[in-house]
């Protein structure tokens, strides 16, 4: 009885070498299918791809492990997914240019505060998803945006617009009445106004 709790778990049925071979070719379908799949995969932006994602790790499982179930082959597997993907970055560091291809980059949502539709509709994102990832970031709605940039890792990233040429004279010239009135009540107390 025992000896067979422990074959179980610890005796490979499958060779060493295709336990390692699996999940490296798993790997590199994914890394391949989630480019191709776009950025917003990566992003989930909604229900609907948060489930294919999910279910996606549930389907590749048993290519990964094949009729093993035992501990060791889980961990073999697991090993080979995690040095796999140490050497992918690694070597990635290395080539920028292959880097970019893998990644893929950026797209701009919005440019001068402007709304660009039409990179909306290539990354197949909608008006409200993208409200709701500036909600996310702190911002009341998208015209309080100047630019906004899907990553190619999949976050949104929003740079606020900056004050206005008036905001920004309307506040220097209310700094200048807050030091002036406290110089009056200096004077008025018998102080010296600091000197300047």
């Amino acid at each position: 009885m025992h000896s067979k709790i422990w074959t179980d778990m610890f005796v490979l049925a499958l060779p060493v070498a295709e336990k390692v071979l699996r999940p490296v070719v798993v790997y590199f379908f994914l890394v391949i299918g989630l480019r191709l799949a776009g950025k917003r995969e990566l992003a989930q932006l909604n229900p609907f791809d948060l489930v294919v994602l999910l279910t996606l790790s549930n389907t590749v499982q048993n290519a990964i492990i094949g009729d093993d179930t035992s501990v060791t082959g889980g961990v073999i597997g697991a090993a080979t997914l995690l040095l796999v993907n140490y050497l992918v970055v690694r070597f990635l560091f290395r080539h920028e240019r292959l880097d970019r291809l893998v990644e893929g980059k950026e797209s701009v949502l919005i440019e001068h505060g402007k709304i660009l539709e039409d990179r909306l509709t290539q990354e197949v994102l909608t008006l409200q998803e993208l409200e709701a990832a500036a909600h996310k970031q702190g911002f009341g709605n998208l015209q309080e945006v100047e630019r906004a940039v899907l990553e190619s890792g999949g976050t949104i990233s929003f740079i606020a617009k900056k004050p206005a040429p008036e905001e920004r004279r309307h506040r220097e010239l209310l700094n200048r009445l807050d030091q002036l009135t406290r110089e009056i009540t200096r004077l008025r107390a018998g102080e010296a106004p600091p000197a300047a």
